[in-house]
């Protein structure tokens, strides 16, 4: 029996259905809720609205496993669980592509002025030097964190001739004909660009720092479908008014709320009012791997998973 406590595609819950296993939908359930009846389940399946710490991984006490609809297990101590033998589960393959074409929207967005151009366009004004873009080709591109996410970003820059190099701490021999596997001293020596395709560690958290881009031979443009608190945001927009960093493209915040589904402006800094005032940022809200396309692969992926935890425990 499996307990959902977020809201999912409903292709999770009739192919686990249809593979025999119940599934008990409770999206309201509060903590306390989960807590009391935790212990019941074998399998709990979360989004983002419920962190899972040790308290209670404890109550679950039948659980086989943790399954997170997403990619990001940072509302997982997954450390804990997995010492407690259950299996921490996400489903990255089936939002990647949609996270891969998101930034390159982006990044083509900005480099090209759309946003401002459309705008402008929109109220009667036909601005054609005041809009001249840059170009992709011929950049070099590089890729901080090399797995799913990175990897799909790589391929899609394939028809853009572009130089794509990748670092990744805890991955190597990956080289093939849409990346060059590299360190960081070399992206930092040779990248125009820098994409982030990181899971929010405390070895990540505020990774991009003024440090960090200090460390930068040339000025980049940055962009971040990750997680927001990998970047500090105050440094980055120090390095923006610096062009240091020459534009940013962003679909994760640092201000964002655990269950990333908005923003509380009373609270937001004063680095945020620049970022959404300045020409050399996009925005978008949390949405790189939201697709019609990834709703469905997600579950799907996440629920072939689950059945083969359920039928062949390791």
């Amino acid at each position: 029996m499996v307990l959902f406590i977020d809201s999912n595609h409903p292709v999770l819950q009739q192919t686990l259905e249809k593979a025999g296993i119940r599934c008990d939908l409770n999206y309201q359930w509060t903590e306390e809720e989960i807590a009391s009846n935790i212990h019941l389940y074998e399998g709990i399946v979360i989004r983002s609205r419920i962190k899972l710490g040790k308290e209670l991984i404890d109550k679950g006490t039948n659980l086989k496993f943790i399954a997170r609809a997403g990619a990001g297990m940072e509302n997982i101590d997954i450390v804990y669980a997995e010492s407690k033998g259950i299996r921490c589960l996400n489903s990255p393959e089936g939002n990647k592509d949609a996270v891969a074409e998101h930034a390159i929207g982006m990044t083509l967005c900005l480099f090209n002025n759309l946003c401002r151009a459309n705008q402008q366009v929109r109220k009667g004004e036909w601005i054609r030097e005041g809009n001249r873009g840059l170009e992709l080709m011929g950049k070099t591109v590089g890729i901080i964190g090399y797995g799913n996410m990175g990897t799909a970003f790589a391929r899609r820059l394939k028809g853009f001739a572009v130089r794509v190099l990748a670092y990744d701490k805890y991955k190597s021999g990956f080289s093939d004909d849409s990346v060059i596997e590299s360190n960081m001293k070399t992206l930092e020596e040779e990248c125009d660009l820098i994409s982030l395709h990181l899971p929010l560690t405390e070895e990540t958290h505020h990774l991009v720092n003024d440090a960090f881009f200090s460390k930068f031979k040339k000025p980049i443009f940055l962009i971040n479908t990750a997680r927001g608190k990998i970047v500090d945001t105050d440094a980055l927009v120090r390095n923006l008014e610096s062009n240091k960093v020459k534009g940013a493209c962003l679909d994760v915040l640092e201000y964002e709320s655990g269950s990333f589904e908005n923003l509380d402006a009373s609270k937001l800094p004063e680095a945020f009012q620049y970022l959404i005032h300045s020409e050399k940022v996009m925005l978008s809200p949390h949405i790189a791997g939201w697709t019609m396309e990834s709703n469905v692969k997600i579950a799907s992926v996440l629920a072939a998973k689950i059945i083969a935890c359920l039928k062949h425990p390791a």
